[in-house]
């Protein structure tokens, strides 16, 4: 298994919107981005990514379960 890496909020928000996310409809202003996409088989994925530098090993992995992503293709995303 690949070492995730450390990263800030602004890079991940960044990489899943090139993957395919968008900003999710605001419902309150705060700490936190929400993002949604919808999956090939009509799922849909809402991530939700605190804003900090760098984001926490833990709540990475909670991001990287919420995308609906593999480790692998998160770790290559966020190259």
């Amino acid at each position: 298994m690949s070492k995730l890496p450390s990263v800030s909020s602004e890079k991940i928000i960044k990489r899943l919107i090139k993957a395919g996310f968008d900003y999710a409809p605001i419902k309150g202003r705060g700490s936190h981005i929400a993002l949604v996409r919808e999956g090939i088989q009509g799922e849909k994925y809402l991530v939700i990514i605190p804003k900090r530098k760098p984001v926490p090993k833990g709540t990475l992995i909670s991001i990287l379960k919420q995308s609906g992503m593999t480790r692998e293709e998160f770790i290559k995303l966020l190259e």
